[in-house]
């Protein structure tokens, strides 16, 4: 790297779902860009975070987790996460230490083996792992051929991370910064605020649930005293889920409210006024609209 040179360059983070992709580009990034929960399948669509190290600038693609597709939602997820990872100057495979070798963790290994492309292997959640079995799992994907490097991490602690952050800034090629030193994110603040939302969904409701709704920010007006005034649309599929959603007397959906809005303004650092209705639409997830209001390009 010559004298007073910047680099920049695009790292795309992939992995099966749940394997903590979200967990790590938050704390990549020291803010929370994409939303995190149990479940898996919670990221639905490409996420960009942007960290400067040093005189470098890393740009990471948060991308869905990669899977067996059964439905158009589905294989419009997979579309993003591969697409996500095609220019990108370094892969970062990521792998849940505790699941191991996976059939979803095999079939990402063989999609890359098939494309000639390289990648960085960084094995999380090691402390629900034994020492062992991570040193037998970082083996057997050695032996596949495709990854220069391996990392022993935990996304959630932070353990580990900053050998990958030196790692990555001896990768990334020469070349001026793409964004602002102060931008974190290209994701529209609609688009995240309906992501925060739907994250309380997946925090607060019953396993199911969660995969039949989306959210739409419809409204987002910035007041005159400073503050923000947010409405948004909670999409469900059938009259018995918008019931479960509303709760009784209205208590689920005040719940799920005011914890979205304590989120909002942490993250914006302002006051929020926040507005949620919601609305059965049993074709949503066929919906080229809805396809397009959560960023996902649609799969006809």
């Amino acid at each position: 790297m010559t004298a007073n040179a910047t680099k920049c360059g695009y790292v795309a983070i992939l992995g099966a779902p749940n394997a903590g992709k979200s967990t790590l580009l938050n704390r990549l990034v020291g803010a929370k860009l994409s939303i995190v929960s149990p479940k898996v399948q919670t990221t639905r669509t490409r996420v960009l975070g942007i960290q400067v190290l040093d005189a470098a600038q890393v740009i990471y693609i948060d991308t869905p987790g990669i899977f067996r597709p059964k439905r158009r939602l589905d294989r419009a997820m997979v579309a993003a996460a591969w697409s996500g990872a095609a220019d990108a100057d370094v892969i970062l495979l990521l792998v849940d230490a505790a699941d191991g070798l996976t059939d979803e963790v095999k079939a990402i290994v063989a999609s890359l083996k098939e494309a000639g492309r390289r990648a960085v292997l960084a094995l999380n959640k090691t402390d629900a792992a034994r020492h062992e079995k991570l040193l037998q799992l970082a083996g057997a994907l050695d032996l596949e051929g495709v990854f220069d490097r391996v990392f022993m991490i935990s996304g959630l602690s932070g353990d580990g991370v900053a050998d990958i952050e030196k790692y990555l800034l001896e990768r990334l090629p020469e070349g001026p910064w793409l964004y602002p030193e102060d931008q974190l994110s290209d994701v529209p603040q609609r688009l995240l605020a309906a992501e925060v939302t739907r994250e309380q969904l997946f925090l607060q409701l019953h396993d199911e649930l969660p995969y039949e709704t989306t959210v739409e920010t419809e409204a987002w007006e910035d007041l005159k005293d400073g503050s923000v005034k947010i409405s948004q649309v909670i999409y469900v599929q059938r009259a018995s889920q918008k019931a479960i959603v509303l709760g009784k007397g209205g208590r689920q959906i005040k719940r799920l409210g005011e914890r979205a809005r304590a989120e909002f303004e942490k993250m914006l650092e302002r006051r929020v006024h926040l507005f949620l209705f919601v609305k059965v639409r049993e074709d949503w997830a066929e919906d080229r609209e809805r396809y397009a209001a959560i960023g996902l390009e649609y799969d006809p």
